[in-house]
C-alpha cells in the first residue's frame, strides 16, 4: 500500500476481534501503515467508515473513537481526493426545511466511500454546523455550476424529490455553445441510453467571432448528462466540456449553468422561483 514513502490507492477492512477497545485511528494506521496523521485527514474528509449492529454504516470522523468487538471499520485510502482543493459553494436561500445553493464547477455533488471532502453537501452540513443535517434532492455534473436544493430532513428530502420524479419542477440552463445554430429555437428528442429524453433550446446571444451562441435550456427528464449530450449530438457542444463534443475545449471550465428553478413549496405549498 505505501510504496517509497508516498501512499497509493487502496481500502482495507477489518473487524474487531476482541474486547481491546482500540481508538480507530490507531487500529486503522496499525493496519494500514499511515502515520496518525494521515488517518485523521482522511477520517476528518469522510474516508473511513464504521458498521455498528444496530446502527447500520456511516461515516467515522472523530479519530479517538473506541471501537467495539464486533464493529466493522473500512478506510478507503485515495491521495488524490484527499488532497482536492474544492471551491467553495453558496448558501442562496434557506427555507428551514430545505436551502438552495450555488454549485460552482469543479464541486462534486455527493461523496463516495474514498471520501466527501470536495462535495456541496459536505460543505453544507459545515456551514450549518452540523446541526442540520442534509439529503441530496438532485444533482449537477461536476464540471456544471448553477442552483440546487438541499434537504434537512427525511420528510423534505421525499416530498422534494417526488416533485423532480414527477417533472413539477422547472428547470432552466444557460450553456455557451460550439457553432451558431441556424433555428432560433428547437427541441431535441434523441433517446439516450435507451430512455426516452427531451431538451428543449432557445438561442439568447450568438457570437460569430468566437464561433459560439450562448442558449436558454428546459428539459422535460433528467438523464445522464442530457444536455451536454444532446448539444454534442446536434454538433452544438457545450465550451471546455472535457468529455463530450470537439473543437470545445479550450482550456477554461465547463459553461454550463443550472440558471433558474421554479416549484410549489411542498411545506407551505408557496410558489417559489429562484434565477441566477
Amino acid at each position: 500500500m505505501i510504496k517509497s514513502g508516498v501512499p497509493n490507492k487502496f481500502s482495507i477492512r477489518t473487524i474487531v476481534p476482541d474486547n481491546s477497545s482500540p481508538a480507530a485511528s490507531d487500529l486503522l494506521a496499525s493496519r494500514s501503515g499511515l502515520s496518525r496523521s494521515r488517518i485523521k485527514d482522511a477520517m476528518n474528509k469522510g474516508a473511513v467508515w464504521l458498521k455498528r449492529k444496530g446502527l447500520g454504516r456511516m461515516r467515522l470522523r472523530k479519530a479517538s473513537f473506541v471501537l467495539k468487538k464486533g464493529d466493522e471499520i473500512e478506510l478507503h485510502y485515495d491521495p488524490g481526493v484527499l488532497s482536492v482543493n474544492p471551491p467553495d459553494a453558496a448558501c442562496l436561500k434557506d427555507y428551514g426545511q430545505y436551502s438552495i445553493w450555488f454549485k460552482p464547477s469543479g464541486l462534486l455533488t455527493q461523496g463516495t466511500d474514498f471520501g466527501d471532502y470536495g462535495t456541496i453537501l459536505r460543505q453544507a452540513e459545515l456551514y450549518f454546523k452540523s446541526r442540520r443535517k442534509v439529503f441530496p434532492v438532485h444533482r449537477l455534473d461536476r464540471e456544471a455550476a448553477g442552483l440546487i436544493l438541499i434537504a434537512h430532513s427525511r420528510k423534505a428530502t421525499a416530498a422534494l424529490s417526488r416533485l423532480f420524479a414527477e417533472h413539477r419542477v422547472v428547470k432552466r440552463y444557460q450553456a455557451e455553445v460550439l457553432g451558431l445554430p441556424e433555428k432560433d429555437e428547437g427541441i431535441i428528442t434523441d433517446p439516450i441510453d435507451g430512455k426516452a429524453a427531451v431538451s428543449r433550446y432557445r438561442v439568447i446571444a450568438r457570437n460569430p467571432e468566437e464561433n459560439t451562441s450562448t442558449l436558454l435550456i428546459e428539459i422535460e427528464t433528467g438523464r445522464m448528462h442530457q444536455i451536454r449530450r444532446h448539444l454534442a449530438g446536434a454538433g452544438h457542444p457545450v465550451m471546455g466540456d472535457p468529455r463530450y463534443g470537439a473543437g470545445n475545449k479550450d482550456g477554461r471550465p465547463m459553461r454550463l449553468t443550472a440558471c433558474e428553478l421554479r416549484w410549489r413549496c411542498p411545506v407551505t405549498g408557496e410558489e417559489r422561483e429562484i434565477s441566477l
